[in-house]
């Protein structure tokens, strides 16, 4: 399917964000998983690890990353790259949400502290 028409609203919700599935197996896609996360300020982060390579870019706001236990922010237009098996956990970093666009191989996976693997939902 070459055009998968964007859903209207979020499709999963957390406390203080929300995921967008754009392009997943479900949705019409083979080897890449693409979705929108916007996360409300003063959400606490959720750090976890990647069974595969997770890349970011961020479209409006501050992002505060943790990514193997350094802090970095990035900007409007700044592309996160999240290497599999690093310890990584994101928020938004000031007064405004935090929009990004994120993109995963199929078959990754996520992994919080003490669990097991699994294929977050707007990836699958």
């Amino acid at each position: 399917m070459p055009v998968i028409t964007a859903p209207a609203a979020a499709t999963h919700h957390l406390p203080g964000a929300a995921f967008t599935a754009l392009v997943s197996p479900s949705r019409g896609s083979s080897e890449t998983s693409v979705w929108q996360v916007e996360i409300e300020p003063g959400t606490d982060a959720q750090p976890h690890t990647l069974t595969r390579e997770e890349v970011f870019v961020v479209l409006a706001g501050r992002a505060d990353v943790l990514l193997d236990g350094r802090r970095l922010e990035a900007g409007p237009g700044d592309a996160i790259v999240v290497p599999p098996g690093v310890p990584f956990a994101l928020s938004a970093a000031g007064d405004e949400p935090l929009r990004a666009l994120c993109c995963m191989p199929v078959g990754g996976r996520a992994v919080l502290p003490g669990g097991e693997p699994f294929t977050p939902p707007w990836a699958q």
